[in-house]
């Protein structure tokens, strides 16, 4: 099984439309295209939206290393806001690996480089593989 198979799974970040473009060792990067169903009723992209791409991110990056992860804690910082027809991207690089915990930073910018949130998240690693290898 190859990596965006195995995140192919998440049919959350599936069907909000994030599609994962990049993992590595300890980083991940993904995309959303900003649609009308991602809009909140000021017509600006929702939270939930970006919170999204940045977790499948985290996802990917913190898997990486074959240990099953998941989240123990996250935070998110909105700076900017978006909208329809955006292309939001984001990027997670690990800061931190210990035997069962990381730590990693996401941010998550626009089509033009703007920097429009920022997450950070910590996790625990399971004694279980995933199935796939880098």
């Amino acid at each position: 099984m190859t990596p965006q198979e195995f995140f192919n799974e998440d049919l959350f970040a599936r069907k909000t439309g994030v599609v994962l473009m990049e993992i590595g060792k300890g980083y991940g990067k993904a995309k959303l295209e900003i649609k009308k169903e991602h809009l909140n009723a000021g017509n600006r992209t929702q939270g939930g939206a970006i919170f999204t791409l940045a977790d499948l991110t985290l996802a990917a990056a913190a898997n990486s290393h074959g240990q099953l992860s998941f989240s123990l804690s996250s935070n998110i910082t909105f700076l900017r806001a978006s909208g329809e027809g955006d292309t939001l991207y984001a990027e997670a690089r690990e800061r931190y690996i210990g035997r069962s915990t990381g730590y990693y930073q996401i941010d998550i910018t626009n089509q033009k480089g703007e920097l429009i949130a920022t997450f950070e998240s910590s996790v625990f690693r399971k004694d279980q593989q995933v199935p796939f290898t880098l």
